[in-house]
């Protein structure tokens, strides 16, 4: 069983940063894919970054040159640095795990971004 526990969320006024973790308990195995999800108000949860265990990333095209999402396979843990944020940026920001057929989520850290 896995379970992830995000944090780093807060407050910051449009244009700040903030740096978002994702710490993993359990088994991470080599063909783990991790991400970045997020949800705003009244919309559907979208993907915001992912990284394989080799490295590999894919961005959703509003974060692109601005959020940098990366991995310490050591820790377990995946990081999402958030650079230039925008109040378009607000939502609640969950961390995903897929492996092979299942995602596995974690509950969450909300992202302010006020103007």
């Amino acid at each position: 069983q896995v379970q992830l526990v995000e944090s780093g969320g807060g407050s910051v006024q449009a244009g700040g940063s903030l740096r978002l973790s994702c710490a993993a308990s359990g088994i991470i195995y080599r063909f783990d894919v991790m991400g970045w999800y997020r949800q705003a108000p009244g919309t559907q949860r979208e993907l915001v970054a992912e990284i394989t265990m080799g490295g590999r990333v894919n961005y959703v095209d509003a974060v692109k040159g601005r959020f940098t999402i990366s991995r310490d396979n050591a820790k377990n843990t995946v990081y999402l640095q958030m650079n230039s944020l925008k109040p378009d940026d607000t939502a609640v920001y969950y961390c995903k795990l897929h492996r092979s057929a299942r995602d596995y989520w974690g509950k969450g850290t909300l992202v302010t971004v006020s103007s």
